[in-house]
């Protein structure tokens, strides 16, 4: 018997089931993106000192509930309301999508229904009282390729430390809302947004703002101004857990950079009180 004849005779691809395999990995994968939980890429300052520029989060999506906007992929036509919606708890970590084009936002949520939210030359006032404010340490964010110090806000804090590493020196302050969450603030200087008329929350919205409470554009600001306004429960997208890791913004090609640009920030919970790695 010739060696041809005893060959097993090897299978031709079925390139349908191979699509057909692909497809359902994808369609788990955007399942579990849209329902479960996704990963989250912070690209601005606007939560420091909670969350640098570069942080990577785990964002669950259950928590609130789920929306029109709730699936990776905007198929679904502008629906009214929540499917098991449940109300955010004042001092969560949210990712939003804003009024304007459906971008990724994320802020901590300060304002719930019937809430009135005010600033009083930089002190958030809720429900007619202050909410308690202590001056603590400056935070140092070292200079790095995307927390450059630069900007003309910016530029006025960038010093050196101790050990002479260029950092960005913040005035800080911890802030404790009703119930006990407490955080991290910065504060740098006179803004028109430390200033703002009593605004009563809607029924079905929540009231946003940026722990940067100087560079963050939010519920303070209108949407015609490029602000979330009173932000519709429909745009809440999920609820942030804990920092992943963190890159400072240095990896190029060379895979030991991959190393080098690791900050020392991962697994660090967002939900408990003054949650916030070091440096």
């Amino acid at each position: 018997m010739s060696e041809a004849s005893t060959s097993v005779a090897k299978k031709p691809t079925n390139w349908a089931h191979e699509l057909w395999q692909l497809l359902l990995l994808v369609l788990a994968v955007l399942a579990v993106h849209s329902f479960v939980a996704k990963p989250f890429y912070i690209p601005s300052g606007s939560m420091l000192p909670t969350l640098y520029i570069g942080d990577r989060l785990i964002v669950s999506k259950y928590p609130y509930g789920y929306s029109y906007l709730s699936p990776s992929v905007e198929v679904l036509p502008e629906i009214p309301g929540r499917l098991f919606g449940t109300m955010p708890e004042r001092g969560d970590i949210a990712v939003i999508k804003s009024p304007r084009g459906h971008v990724d936002f994320i802020k901590r949520v300060i304002g719930l229904p019937g809430d009135t939210v005010q600033m009083r030359s930089g002190t958030l006032w809720l429900n007619g009282a202050p909410v308690p404010r202590e001056r603590v340490e400056d935070t140092e964010i070292p200079v790095s390729a995307n927390s450059e110090c630069l900007s003309i806000i910016d530029a006025q804090y960038r010093t050196t430390n101790e050990a002479g590493v260029p950092v960005c020196r913040y005035p800080t302050y911890r802030e404790t809302l009703p119930g006990g969450r407490s955080y991290l603030t910065i504060d740098l200087g006179d803004m028109a947004q430390d200033n703002t008329p009593p605004a009563i929350v809607p029924e079905g919205h929540i009231f946003l703002m940026g722990d940067n409470r100087d560079n963050s554009q939010d519920s303070r600001f209108d949407v015609s101004r490029d602000g979330l306004g009173m932000l519709p429960l429909e745009n809440l997208v999920g609820r942030a857990e804990f920092i992943t890791f963190s890159l400072d913004g240095s990896t190029t090609l060379n895979p030991l950079t991959w190393v080098s640009a690791l900050r020392n920030r991962y697994l660090i919970n967002l939900r408990g009180n003054g949650a916030q790695g070091a440096e």
